[in-house]
């Protein structure tokens, strides 16, 4: 072998030793990085299949519209006007918010504080929050306005933002946490706790899809907080306090010119952490109805399908009906304990009236004729006579409360029988005469009647004793002028009488004082004594 060729060999075989080498490097380094994101999908796939398997509680009711299948663990889709559930999969599973907690951070900041108010941003507020967090990169000491933390915390989640609104309204965040959950509590949550102002992870700190979705109603009540929450960027302008002009975007994919823009949607606010998953709590608005969607524990982008799913599920299964345009079972009776067997107000129409505004949510698959309602006499207001909930196999479908009634109130129902017109249009079941009965309280009706009717029945007689007395007497207001004027000439003379006495008493008393004062000197010195005494 020449020299020429054992150093071709040679060459050849460092070669190949170089590509075994090179091929294991490869191995090594696909299995460290692409290994574990391919256990990470199907991991997900896994949650997702898991997640679709759970029950869904509203599919179970009979004759209930079917729900979609979501991929979140708890969801919930409620009508915002009566709180209603179209929707339920897991609604009192206790889930990590993440940053949806921001909603209810921003409805107590918002209830506490003035939006110029000054934030300024203590050494925790900005370190405390993790770097690979969501943030716009204040510095301690710097400052900004209550409501453009209020912006960054809505729009682009940040959380230094709302750790110094915490200490900013609460003076510190334990005081604020304490705030946070007094509003839940208010709203009327029951399974949560809330000990941070941004849903950072914290075994302590949970709530539920049904807490959320009450969070979320009072929150698209608040209409500056819900136009914030549209916003699709973040603009915040440097200041004397703040140096930094900030520009960040939405981290909400359905806010306009988005994936997932939707065009019904009205507000809300995203979250994650490893371990509450992805959360969204969202609400829509379309040809008068307000629903609000929460999905927790779900995979992205998973959240935003399964929102616009059940939003699109309500929008198309379930009907706004109004109350006092639709019911027409009831009439008017009295029971209790002072029950006659009558109908004492005959035609009730001038007392009792169907609230105007009330409607109840109605499923397309359901007869409002094969719904249920309760009537109860424990009302909050003083103008409510009764109130009636309407349910469906147990689920609550709405309220209408039976007012005292005003003349505007005259083309709603009035509790008469049905009209066979009525009943031959609709093809209603036939439901017993008992049915069709609204028993009143008579002691609280009769108390209205007698406070409106008895102060009505005096300003009458008041009136008409007045027009008696004006047809008896036709010249009664001449004469009581003529009767006026002389008690003020006869009080003027008799009191021009007595000072003139008094001023002639006067006198006569100064003039014998006088009189006696003279007659002293006199009688002790002779008028000759009186001279030599006066030039002395």
């Amino acid at each position: 072998m020449s020299k020429l060729d054992f150093k071709i060999r040679s060459n050849k075989i460092r070669l190949s030793l170089i590509r075994t080498v090179a091929v294991g490097l490869l191995s090594v380094f696909a299995g460290t990085v692409f290994c574990p994101l391919l256990s990470f999908a199907e991991t997900d796939e896994q949650k997702l299949a898991a997640n679709k398997a759970l029950p869904v509680a509203s599919n179970e009711t009979a004759n209930w519209p079917q729900g979609p299948e979501v991929g979140a663990q708890a969801a919930i889709l409620m009508d915002a006007g009566t709180g209603m559930i179209l929707y339920e999969k897991n609604i009192h599973l206790k889930e990590y918010p993440a940053s949806t907690t921001k909603m209810l951070t921003c409805l107590v900041a918002s209830e506490n504080s003035d939006p110029n108010e000054m934030v300024s941003f203590s050494y925790d507020a900005v370190f405390d929050t993790p770097r690979n967090s969501n943030h716009v990169a204040i510095d301690p000491g710097e400052e900004m306005t209550v409501y453009e933390c209020i912006q960054a915390i809505l729009i682009r989640s940040a959380n230094e933002c709302s750790f110094a609104i915490a200490e900013h309204i609460g003076g510190d965040r334990e005081s604020f946490a304490k705030m946070m959950n007094e509003k839940a509590a208010d709203l009327g949550c029951t399974d949560s706790n809330f000990v941070n102002p941004n849903g950072l992870p914290d075994d302590e700190h949970y709530t539920s899809a049904y807490d959320m979705a009450l969070i979320g109603r009072a929150f698209l009540e608040n209409e500056s907080l819900r136009s914030i929450s549209i916003m699709p960027r973040l603009h915040i302008y440097p200041s004397a306090k703040q140096k930094d002009e900030i520009i960040e975007n939405s981290t909400n994919e359905m806010v306009k010119g988005r994936k997932y823009e939707y065009q019904y949607f009205i507000g809300g606010k995203t979250g994650h952490t490893e371990d509450a998953g992805y959360c969204l709590v969202s609400g829509a608005e379309k040809d008068g109805v307000r629903l609000i969607c929460v999905v927790m524990n779900d995979v992205n982008p998973n959240q935003y399908v399964d929102t616009i799913s059940l939003f699109d599920y309500g929008f198309s299964n379930f009907d706004k009906v109004n109350i006092s345009e639709t019911e027409t079972r009831y009439n008017i009776s009295t029971k209790g304990s002072f029950y006659t067997g009558v109908d004492v107000f005959g035609n009730s129409e001038p007392i009792l009236a169907l609230n105007k505004n009330d409607y109840i949510m109605l499923p397309k698959t359901v007869p409002f004729g094969d719904i249920e309602s309760d009537i109860s006499y424990e009302t909050e207001s003083e103008t409510e006579a009764a109130l009636i909930t309407y349910s469906y196999h147990g689920r609550f479908l709405g309220t209408a409360s039976v007012d005292f009634a005003t003349p505007d109130d005259n083309a709603g129902y009035t509790f008469d029988e049905i009209p066979a017109s009525v009943s031959a249009e609709k093809e209603e079941p036939i439901i017993p005469e008992e049915q069709r009965v609204i028993f009143i309280n008579i002691v609280k009706i009769a108390r209205y009647v007698l406070i409106f009717g008895g102060g009505g029945t005096l300003l009458f007689l008041a009136i008409k004793g007045m027009v008696r007395y004006r047809k008896l007497h036709p010249n009664w207001r001449a004469n009581w002028r003529r009767e006026r004027r002389k008690r003020k000439n006869k009080v003027r003379h008799v009191g021009i009488h007595e000072e003139a006495k008094r001023h002639k008493a006067e006198f006569k008393a100064e003039s014998r004082r006088r009189t006696s004062g003279r007659r002293k000197v006199n009688k002790s010195m002779s008028p000759k004594k009186n001279r030599i005494h006066k030039f002395r």
